[in-house]
């Protein structure tokens, strides 16, 4: 059945454009239960009989949650208790309308098989679908058609044979849905009164978002936000101004916002004071209303943390903020919140304090990041929390409170526990270290491995030569490996030779993505969280010593004041001779009785990176000292005794200097072989090339208040290192003040800066 929707719409430019849209309705879309023997198709999703204890649902059921369950409530739905959910069409489109990350959060639990969410796509269904009635608003539309999926889904269901008490439950915290709902017949529960009825399952309560506080406190603190209606005329009117909110690490009652103007007029604008912060949270994307001259004033010279025990208010704040000290002789433009344009929350990890008050159920949580307000929450579990490191996520802000309400997401140990820290470490910074997925894990090759004929056929066999590694102690992912060796015509040969990962990640698939996804290999004291699976990173991609390898190796023929005079590339097969730590290299070296093949080559490789360093700094290298601290720990109790600065030993820079020369001679490879490229506009993306584009355009538009741009390959299929491929610049689409400012499909072009950016 064809449905077709016909709309007109003003363009940018002032034009009427006409569009038809067409809605194909089916009647085979099948409704994902065990139970249902009229849907054939496709394997079941919800269980035959979803039992979980109730006193409030005490039969079978499936829980069909509308949008704001889903928007508020998710980290209800993730809980591994809650199971058996149907996610509508209509729920999904709007959530992804909302919020990217939410949206996420449930496509992950759909495609949890042990959740048994079931994506049903009402929109498409004939005895689903429903049309906008005349003067029905969007959300009312949506609403309604939620409870006709559900009352569907009721009539369907019932219809099974030995359904038994089977029955679908629909979770809505809209009192006008709910009614409706249930005057049509269906069950329908506010989602708090749901949870609260789990039998066994109280810490659930826990994580339930809290509502509006407005019944509790009447005495508004905080102007009301401007809609975004209004905001956007400000903003093209020049009334009000757009930027990132960045709160003050030394100050909470302070924080500035970057206005980038035309041309070099930029602005960086002073916010001083609980109410012209007005509920902003670091990071979000706020409007503003700038002061008049006579109102500037100039940043506090005091450092102040709300470390208050006590939830008190605004006055008393301000008359706090008076006793504060600036330097008047330095005035900033000054100015105050006066709507949010994007809220950029997430999950804060931090620690409880608990109410001073015996029996109370209300705590305020301290985030490990100052920059962020503290969190009232709700909790039965204050006594058992405290000296824990939890997380906690922000519901709300409304204007009679003095902070944000939230709720507790989960327990992640005991403070100063080290494996405790490292987790709010790599929360706080937004690493991801979850295990790899099995659908990752089936891309890597099957054990055991080896070089293949093939292989030998395709590669430059390198395995004779006299191949070292230098690392430091204890490192298990080798990833790069050098030698050095005479040549008959009294020259040198000096390689680089590179893990080839490429011959096992191919590009697109679950594994490549994943490794995206991570960027690198972050190292922590004792533990490190792999860019790829364990297997490839400290096995057949580690070139450990005395066994074959696969790499990319760059070889240059050069004379003995390290002048290249010749240089070439290669995919080859290596088998290093030894494994050493910088310790062990440098002891090798420095020992006058030691002239086997591998000291004979690292002497040679050392003297020659003493030059280049040498030639680097004469042409204006930047040099930037960054001393790695080591604690030593007590063998016992683990407790730091001692605190030793690193060693930096010749091999360092020896290695260090091998590894700028391999990238300054790809990159000029590069340029030299797609010269004739460059010149008729066609680019190319390398590894490096891409990261250095991606930072250089994030650092230009930090000034235009951006959250940064996303780049992506237009053919996924065409991803090596010499493979051309045009890319596309993506930028937030919520940033109203620049609207006329686009960057659409480029074709990034080489010339002599990139080449020297390389150098």
């Amino acid at each position: 059945m064809l449905k077709s929707k016909t709309f007109v719409k003003k363009t940018r430019s002032g034009g009427v454009l006409k569009i038809v849209r067409e809605h194909y309705l089916r009647d085979d879309i099948w409704c994902g239960s065990e139970v249902c023997v009229e849907c054939g198709d496709g394997a079941p999703v919800l269980l035959r009989d979803p039992r979980i204890e109730s006193d409030l649902c005490t039969y079978p059921h499936y829980l069909l949650p509308d949008t704001n369950v889903v928007l508020h409530q998710i980290d209800i739905l993730e809980d591994p208790l809650i199971r058996n959910v149907i996610i509508l069409q209509t729920v999904l489109q709007e959530v992804r309308h909302r919020s990217a990350p939410v949206y996420k959060r449930i496509k992950d639990a759909i495609h949890d098989k042990e959740k048994h969410f079931y994506t049903f796509t009402n929109e498409h269904h004939r005895e689903t679908f429903i049309e906008r009635e005349q003067g029905e608003s969007a959300n009312d539309r949506n609403d309604r058609a939620i409870r006709v999926a559900a009352k569907w889904y009721t009539d369907h269901l019932s219809k099974a044979p030995n359904v038994g008490e089977l029955k679908v439950v629909l979770l809505t915290n809209d009192r006008a849905n709910k009614e409706k709902a249930e005057q049509s017949g269906l069950l329908a529960y506010r989602c708090e009164e749901y949870i609260k009825s789990l039998i066994g399952n109280p810490e659930l309560v826990d994580r339930l978002a809290l509502a509006s506080d407005d019944q509790v406190r009447s005495a508004l603190l905080f102007p009301e936000h401007l809609p975004l209606s209004r905001i956007q005329v400000g903003i093209k009117s020049g009334t009000f101004l757009q930027g990132t909110f960045r709160a003050s690490r030394d100050n909470y009652l302070e924080a500035t916002v970057f206005i980038h103007g035309d041309g070099e007029d930029s602005t960086e604008v002073l916010l001083q004071g609980l109410q012209n912060l007005n509920r902003a949270v670091h990071q979000d994307l706020v409007a503003i209303e700038l002061f008049p001259k006579e109102r500037w004033v100039a940043p506090s010279s005091v450092v102040l943390q709300d470390d208050r025990p006590n939830d008190e208010d605004a006055e008393e704040e301000d008359a706090e903020k008076k006793s504060t000290v600036s330097d008047t002789s330095v005035l900033k433009p000054t100015g105050r919140v006066v709507g949010i344009i994007k809220r950029n929350w997430r999950p804060f990890c931090g620690m409880l304090n608990q109410s001073q008050i015996k029996e109370a159920t209300r705590h305020l949580f301290t985030p490990a990041d100052r920059r962020i307000p503290r969190i009232r929450i709700e909790t039965r579990q204050a006594s058992t929390l405290v000296g824990q490191r939890i997380i906690v996520a922000i519901d709300g802000w409304p204007r009679n409170s003095r902070y944000p309400n939230g709720h507790f997401v989960r327990n992640l140990g005991g403070a100063g526990d080290k494996d405790t820290e490292t987790e709010v470490l790599l929360l706080e910074h937004d690493v991801p270290h979850q295990p790899f997925s099995q659908a990752v894990l089936s891309f890597l090759p099957k054990m055991p491995w080896g070089i293949t004929e093939e292989d030998l056929k395709v590669r430059t066999d390198l395995r004779h030569l006299c191949v070292c590694s230098v690392d430091p102690p204890g490192c298990t992912d080798i990833d790069d490996a050098l030698h050095c060796r005479d040549l008959e015509n009294g020259n040198l040969e000096v390689g680089v030779h590179i893990a080839d990962v490429s011959h096992f990640i191919r590009p697109g698939n679950a594994l490549d993505q994943e490794a995206a996804n991570r960027g690198t290999t972050v190292y922590l004291c004792g533990k490190r969280i792999d860019m790829v699976p364990e297997l490839l990173s400290s096995n057949l991609c580690s070139l450990r010593s005395n066994v074959e390898r696969l790499a990319f190796s760059c070889i240059w023929e050069m004379n003995h004041n390290a002048e290249i005079l010749n240089t070439r590339f290669c995919k080859s097969i290596i088998n290093s001779k030894a494994s050493l730590t910088y310790a062990e290299a440098q002891m090798r070296i420095d020992d006058a009785g030691m002239n086997d093949d591998i000291t004979t080559s690292l002497r040679g490789l050392n003297k020659l990176a003493k030059i280049l360093k040498a030639q680097r700094i004469e042409k204006g290298a930047l040099t930037l000292s960054s001393p790695e601290v080591r604690f030593h720990m007590d063998s016992e109790t683990h407790d730091p005794i001692d605190l030793q600065t690193k060693e930096l030993k010749e091999t360092n820079s020896m290695v260090e200097e091998f590894m700028l020369l391999a990238n300054i001679s790809v990159a000029q490879k590069i340029y030299d072989e797609f010269s004739e490229s460059v010149k008729s506009r066609i680019g190319f993306v390398h590894k490096h090339f891409w990261w250095f584009w991606s930072y250089f355009i994030s650092l230009s538009l930090y000034h235009y208040s951006f959250q940064g741009p996303t780049l992506t390959v237009e053919d996924q299929h065409t991803f090596h290192i010499f493979d051309k491929v045009k890319v596309t610049i993506s930028l937030d689409a919520s940033n109203i003040q620049h609207q006329k400012i686009r960057m659409a499909l480029v074709e990034p072009v080489v010339h002599d800066s990139v080449r020297n950016t390389f150098i």
